[in-house]
């Protein structure tokens, strides 16, 4: 899958959740089930039980207020809380009516349930603007790891001190987005190559760079989101 191995890498003893959300534009069952197989559990949000049970995935946990989700989902989720066997092992539903988005819920269940775990997070930035950057707000809060996996691109939320090492990728693009009010960040293996830059939150200094040779971007200071696209 175009390389998706050396930037999904797994760190050894550590549980890795795959993070599957609602947006409107999903992931194909192909790609999902790649992911799955680097991870221990599923937690589906809402309507991302529909591309959970379409990829033919166990569902660990389904956190959501079931607005969104399909029918089949909606009777897996009815089941599990009648006790019934069901293809949903777990559920926390909410009331429609609530301060906290579906996905900050969910993240607060994991978390519960596992302690800060590494995330693996798909599903959360097509079709709607609005909950993409407000997804990226609630997993940058996350206080383990967060890989971003969608079909079109593989990401990575970076905190100080924390890296990122890119294998095998020559000719992609390769950008990275400030979180924080002020980062520092450096860039090696690219065509533009930075050495602990100040960075401003959001300034765009960091898209589309191309990859050139084994890649690595650290953040020294701040937050930065950083994304290789396929």
């Amino acid at each position: 899958m175009n390389g998706m191995g050396s930037v999904l890498e797994t760190q050894a003893d550590a549980l890795r959740v795959l993070l599957i959300g609602g947006s409107p534009q999903t992931c194909d069952a192909v790609f999902l089930k790649h992911l799955y197989a680097d991870c221990d559990l599923v937690v589906a949000v809402d309507r991302g039980l529909d591309a959970v049970l379409d990829a033919g995935l166990p569902c660990d946990l389904f956190c959501g207020d079931a607005d969104s989700v399909g029918a089949r989902g909606l009777l897996a989720v009815r089941r599990c809380e009648e006790g019934e066997p069901s293809e949903v092992l777990a559920v926390e539903r909410y009331d429609p009516y609530k301060d906290f988005t579906d996905l900050s819920l969910a993240l607060r269940a994991i978390d519960s349930r596992w302690g800060s775990v590494e995330l693996v997070c798909t599903c959360l930035t097509g079709g709607r603007p609005d909950h993409a950057l407000a997804a990226l707000g609630c997993i940058l809060r996350w206080d383990g790891p967060v890989c971003l996996e969608e079909q079109g691109f593989s990401g990575r939320l970076l905190r100080a001190g924390a890296s990122w090492q890119m294998t095998g990728f020559q000719g992609s693009t390769f950008s990275f987005v400030c979180l924080s009010p002020v980062g520092v960040v450096s860039e090696r293996g690219m065509e533009w190559e930075l050495d602990h830059k100040r960075v401003e939150l959001l300034s765009d200094l960091g898209i589309s760079n191309i990859v050139t040779d084994d890649a690595e971007v650290t953040c020294h200071e701040g937050a930065i989101a950083a994304y290789l696209i396929r």
